[in-house]
């Protein structure tokens, strides 16, 4: 399809990757999950643990995990999100809950960023509802934000960022370019 047949949306998405800079190179990502992947397997290699990846963005970690993971697993996935098509998050929209029961078990929550940490918190609070056994969580990118805020722990994390709107990994620039294996920030405006 040529660039003029495209919808607006896709050309935003492009122009978008054009003045973006890389805040993290694959060889970064891959470095940063075969880390986490370390550190997850001497917490949770002898508790039978149920992995809940966090849809959209946090199948994508919870993926590249699971692949350096060498103990067993039960892997499931929950939906759901805070930004849709916005640059900035919103009211949290319950999509899907998981299909497996998590009552007494050990499950790791794989999301791809802790921003602002609102929707981590809230599923923090809703796994204690169904009484998980213990609750660890795991992160690719952790933002410095500008301004700290009291966010909630996160066990396992990838890396660490400026403030600043990222996508690749997992993450999106409205909807486009989660599949990118590097990790690139743009302005927003």
């Amino acid at each position: 399809m040529s660039s003029t047949r495209q919808p607006k949306s896709a050309k935003e998405a492009i122009e978008a990757r054009k003045n973006s800079r890389q805040v993290a190179s694959e060889a970064q990502v891959e470095s940063a999950l075969d880390r986490m992947a370390e550190e997850a397997t001497l917490v949770l290699e002898q508790k039978d643990p149920l992995i809940l990846a966090v849809m959209q963005g946090g199948v994508f970690t919870a993926v590249q995990l699971c692949r350096r993971l060498d103990f067993p697993y039960e892997f499931d996935f929950i939906h759901v999100t805070r930004y849709g098509q916005a640059l900035t998050g919103g009211t949290l929209s319950w999509r899907v809950l998981p299909s497996l029961n998590l009552e007494g078990r050990t499950v790791l929550l794989v999301d791809d960023i802790l921003d602002h940490g609102v929707t981590l918190a809230a599923l923090h609070e809703e796994l204690a509802k169904v009484r998980v056994s213990r609750l660890y969580s795991a992160v690719l990118v952790s933002k410095n934000l500008a301004t700290p805020l009291k966010r909630v722990n996160v066990d396992f994390v990838g890396m660490e960022i400026e403030d600043a709107y990222v996508f690749g990994c997992g993450m999106d620039y409205k909807g486009y370019w989660r599949g990118l294996n590097a990790l690139y920030a743009v302005e927003v405006t």
